[in-house]
């Protein structure tokens, strides 16, 4: 598979010809809707068996090999040329695909109102063919241990029908916010915390979750060790009833880490204890601050080679978002949020104000900027082909069980397609 960045001047037909591939076949996969108006810049999945390299100055067929982990002679001899001879530059040469590895792939899906939406269902279904699991998010623990259930009609339907564990998401949200003080209620009784268990288990057992996965965010530091032992307590009932547990931790470099969102995480104890955890890495940019990634490379990197020092590599879930931000300039502290919207989205829009987008070599990550109808002037970063494919390469290199997205519902089909490519999907 061919990761192909819009040139001034491209055509898909110009496109389709230089690697062996065909325009409707291109357009399908990435979903073009204007095959016409393509953006500079612009990633393009090509749907073909391996990739081809066009060689640059300086190249040779030993440092090609070493840069795609092919053996020299052997990429000579797969594209029919003499390894004593020099290379010419612009020479396409054919990279046969990597070996597939193992992961697990999950999956948020948040349904809303009294029913999930039939848009929401249909994303649910293209990508359960690619998950491990499917977490519902999220039934919400009451003060009392009991549990506010999200609408559910059709979810667990999915999940059967193409082999997705469930994973029942349990937080501590309380009038739309994660509350500290619901944590505490619920941490500091035993009593709340056993009636909460027998409701998730009886839940369970109903509907055929598989997995429990405790996203207990904002929690005040002096509760750190109280969340530990829920954890473990936790632990030891639904193991004995037959089900797996999991944790959501907040993205942290060190365990000195300070402020309330990760404190109370500690990520060695909750590893040993929990069957894996899912590291929120993402939400630097966030729609409340200043324009930037969402999920830097380097800034990921950081918090999984961190969280590696604590936690079995094979126990962490990488967190990658589905979407962007658009920020109104300038960025005012309290000022209006930036607008979520899907990678699709972002280069609707991107089209439709004749932006060029950029890639920021650090964070590997696209964005643009643009001057709305008001003469405003605003920033978009967002995910593609490219920046995923850079955290699937961290994840292969650092070993970790897979990888996690917040959220479905927001359409970035490249995505499903380099899973395809780079994984040997478990099923559970």
């Amino acid at each position: 598979m061919q990761i192909y960045t819009i040139q001034s001047g491209d055509s898909l037909y110009g496109i389709a010809r230089t690697f062996n591939s065909s325009v409707n076949d291109i357009v399908s996969a990435n979903r073009i809707p204007d095959p016409q108006r393509l953006v500079v810049g612009q990633t393009a999945v090509i749907p073909i068996t391996g990739s081809y390299y066009f060689v640059q100055p300086g190249d040779s067929l030993w440092s090609i090999g070493r840069r795609f982990n092919i053996n020299y002679l052997f990429l000579a001899q797969i594209n029919r040329i003499n390894p004593a001879q020099p290379l010419s530059v612009g020479l396409r040469l054919y990279i046969p695909p990597f070996p597939k590895v193992t992961a697990e792939v999950n999956a948020y899906i948040e349904p809303l109102g009294e029913a999930p939406s039939q848009v929401l269902l249909t994303d649910a279904r293209e990508a359960a063919q690619r998950l491990t699991y499917l977490a519902v998010f999220s039934y919400r623990a009451n003060r009392d241990g009991t549990l506010n259930p999200p609408p559910m009609q059709g979810i667990p339907q999915i999940a059967r029908q193409y082999g997705n564990a469930l994973m029942m998401v349990v937080t501590n949200i309380e009038e739309g916010q994660f509350s500290g003080e619901l944590g505490r209620s619920i941490l500091e009784s035993t009593a709340v915390q056993d009636l909460m268990l027998d409701n998730i288990i009886a839940e369970a057992m109903r509907l055929g979750y598989r997995d429990i996965h405790f996203d207990f965010e904002f929690l005040p530091a002096d509760l750190r060790e109280q969340y530990i032992a829920f954890l473990r307590r936790a632990a030891d009932r639904l193991h004995s009833e037959g089900l797996m547990i999991s944790a959501a931790l907040a993205p942290k470099t060190s365990a000195e880490q300070e402020g309330q969102w990760y404190e109370a995480h500690d990520y060695g104890a909750i590893g040993q204890i929990v069957d894996f955890v899912v590291i929120m890495t993402y939400e630097w940019g966030y729609s409340g601050g200043p324009p930037m990634a969402v999920s830097p490379l380097d800034q990921v990197e950081r918090v999984l080679r961190y969280a590696i020092t604590e936690i079995p590599p094979n126990k962490i879930m990488m967190g990658q978002n589905l979407y962007g931000y658009d920020w109104t300039l300038p960025f005012i502290e309290g000022g209006p949020f930036a607008r979520a919207l899907s990678p699709q989205a972002a280069i609707l829009l991107a089209r439709d104000n004749n932006a060029q987008i950029l890639f920021d070599p650090i964070a590997q990550a696209p964005h643009f900027n643009y001057f709305d109808q008001s003469g405003r002037e605003h920033e978009v970063w967002f995910e593609d082909a490219r920046s995923i494919q850079a955290k699937f390469d961290l994840l292969k290199e650092l070993g970790l069980r897979g990888i996690s997205y917040w959220k479905l519902g927001l359409p970035f089909p490249q995505n499903w397609l380099l899973i395809d490519e780079n994984f040997n999907v478990v099923r559970r």
